[in-house]
């Protein structure tokens, strides 16, 4: 991992991106430090996406200012739904595809292997590098794309709805890894569309819909006018076991409704 420089890692202040004749995020400002653990929430089209993107270096402003910390080391994980398992790669090759492109070579080093294993132990995933990807279980496979992303040693880990299309099961499995790593001072940024299963459940939130809505604990954001106002439909916050429970108004039960 990257040490600390000063300064936050990502400093974004009036930022605005256009995607062709959309423009996909306005007036965003926010700011992820050293060992921030966030989670991005809005809803489809918010700029989610868009957001990771800017921050990754994919795609620029259009307007406002994007401050990078000067030779931090980034490292993504994708959407596992986008993956095609089809594709014939063992574990350990696609942990390998972090290596620099300059100069690659279709040979491994022993120090390379080494550091592939490494990488899948700290990640209980040893002694699968042989294994094709597609045999895994959801859980592993989001735990090798994890190890892809740390092989670079980076200062931030961004991911992209780490937790979608798995069973509760796997998600807590996925929660529990992301803040081991971040109480080891990683900083993580990922986006989902959970709000129970996820973001109530991070140290810190920033609710979007092409702009900021709302940043901070989830006991200050998840509110029924802030996320209304993030998902353009009413919403009620509930308070169980000490966490806030978000629920779809127009799906509660008329008994529900009268308690």
């Amino acid at each position: 991992m990257t040490g600390s420089g000063g300064g936050p890692l990502f400093d974004l202040a009036s930022v605005h991106c256009r995607l062709g004749s959309v423009e996909a995020l306005s007036d965003v400002t926010m700011a992820v430090g050293d060992a921030d653990f966030v989670g991005v929430v809005g809803p489809s089209g918010s700029g989610k996406t868009t957001l990771l993107r800017l921050l990754l270096g994919a795609v620029e402003p259009t307007d406002g200012r994007l401050d990078r910390r000067p030779g931090l080391r980034l490292g993504y994980v994708p959407q596992v739904e986008t993956i095609n398992w089809s594709f014939p790669v063992t574990v350990g090759e696609v942990v390998l595809m972090a290596r620099p492109q300059s100069g690659w070579r279709p040979w491994t080093t022993p120090a390379e292997r080494r550091e592939v294993a490494a990488s899948l132990e700290r990640l209980g995933l040893a002694g699968l590098a042989g294994r094709h990807i597609r045999d895994l279980s959801g859980g592993q496979q989001q735990r090798v794309f994890i190890a892809r992303a740390l092989l670079g040693r980076p200062g931030v880990l961004l991911m992209d709805e780490p937790t979608s299309g798995v069973d509760v099961r796997t998600r807590h499995e996925v929660l529990h890894l992301l803040s081991d790593l971040n109480a080891e001072g990683l900083a993580i940024v990922v986006t989902t569309h959970d709000l129970n299963g996820v973001a109530a459940h991070l140290p810190r939130i920033v609710c979007l819909n092409r702009t900021v809505i709302g940043q901070g604990t989830p006991a200050e954001v998840l509110r029924s006018d802030v996320l209304e106002r993030t998902y353009g439909a009413p919403l009620e916050v509930l308070q169980h076991a000490g966490m806030p429970l978000v629920i779809d108004r127009a799906l509660r039960s008329p008994l529900e409704a009268d308690r």
